[in-house]
C-alpha cells in the first residue's frame, strides 16, 4: 500500500474507535499508549482473518486453497524443501505458506493451521500425531576432528571448541543438568539459531549438537560420542480440530506425518 493509503486507513480507524493511534512527529509515526493496548487484538484479528479465508479456500470441494505451516528452523530448512517439492507435485493447487520459528504458535490463535512440534502438545482443540523420535547427538566436521583430535570422553568436551545456545530455556536447561559439559559456560561460539549451530558445524568451527538423521546424509560430519550425549526430540504433527473437514489441511497434515515418520524412530 501506498503512504497516503495506509494514512487513510489510519484516519478512518482512529474515526472509528473514537481515539489516537499515533502521534505525527518530523520522525514519522509512533504508537500511542492506546494503540500499544489494542496491538494483541489487532494481530488476533489479522490471524483469524487469515485463516478464515485459507479455511474458505479450502472448502470449494476441490483439493485447492493455501495451508499455513509452522515449524522450527531446521526442520523447515533441512527437511521440509523435499517434502512440499514432493506435495506439490502431487496437489499443485495447494499453495503453502511457511513460518519458521523456534518458539511455538499457538494454533487456538489460528497463527498457523499445522504445527510440526517437538514437544507434546498440551492445548485442547487440536488433532495430534505423534510421529516417533527424532535423535539428536553431538557432531563435528572431519576437518576439526583431524585437526583437535576425537574426545573419549564427555569430561574430554572440556578441551574442545563447543557450539551451543545463548539464551538457556527451560528444555536447554535440562539437559545442561543431565550433561554438565554442555554448559553455556562452555561454549565458544553461543548463537541461539538452530541454522547457525549447524552451519558452524558444517565450517569445522567445533562440535555442536546436531539431529542425528541431518548429520547422517553429510560425509563430512561425524558423530561425537554416541554413548556419551543421545537426546531423543519426540515429533509431533498438530492442527487445529476445525480444519478437519478441509481436504488441503487433511492432505497435507496426512503427507507431513508420512513423510516425517520415514526420518524418525518409533
Amino acid at each position: 500500500m501506498t503512504q497516503p493509503s495506509v494514512a487513510r486507513h489510519i484516519d478512518a480507524l482512529e474515526h472509528a474507535l473514537g481515539t489516537t493511534l499515533f502521534v505525527r512527529t518530523q520522525r514519522g509515526l509512533s504508537p500511542t499508549d492506546a494503540a500499544l493496548e489494542l496491538q494483541p487484538l489487532a494481530e488476533s484479528l489479522a490471524s483469524v482473518s487469515a485463516a478464515l479465508l485459507r479455511m474458505a479456500e479450502g472448502r470449494t470441494g476441490e483439493v485447492s486453497g493455501t495451508v499455513r505451516i509452522s515449524a522450527s528452523e531446521v526442520v523447515g530448512i533441512e527437511h521440509l524443501p523435499s517434502i512440499l517439492t514432493r506435495l506439490r507435485e502431487h496437489y499443485p493447487s495447494i499453495v503453502i505458506e511457511l513460518s519458521l520459528s523456534n518458539s511455538v504458535d499457538d494454533l487456538l490463535q489460528r497463527k498457523a493451521d499445522i504445527a510440526i512440534r517437538m514437544v507434546q502438545p498440551e492445548q485442547q482443540a487440536l488433532v495430534a500425531k505423534r510421529i516417533g523420535v527424532i535423535p539428536i547427538g553431538l557432531h563435528a566436521h572431519r576437518r576439526y576432528l583431524e585437526r583437535r583430535g576425537v574426545p573419549n570422553s564427555m569430561e574430554a568436551l572440556a578441551g574442545h571448541d563447543l557450539i551451543g545456545f545463548d539464551t538457556e530455556t527451560p528444555a536447554i536447561r535440562e539437559i545442561a543438568q543431565r550433561y554438565p559439559g554442555l554448559s553455556r559456560s562452555a561454549f565458544a561460539l553461543r548463537v541461539d539459531s538452530d541454522v547457525a549451530q549447524l552451519a558452524a558445524i558444517r565450517a569445522g568451527f567445533g562440535i555442536g549438537i546436531c539431529q542425528v538423521p541431518i548429520a547422517a546424509a553429510d560425509p563430512d560430519l561425524v558423530r561425537v560420542l554416541p554413548d556419551g550425549f543421545n537426546v531423543d526430540l519426540e515429533t509431533w504433527v498438530v492442527m487445529h480440530e476445525d480444519l478437519r473437514g478441509s481436504a488441503c489441511c487433511r492432505i497435507v497434515f496426512d503427507v507431513l506425518a508420512e513423510e516425517l515418520k520415514k526420518i524418525s524412530l518409533s
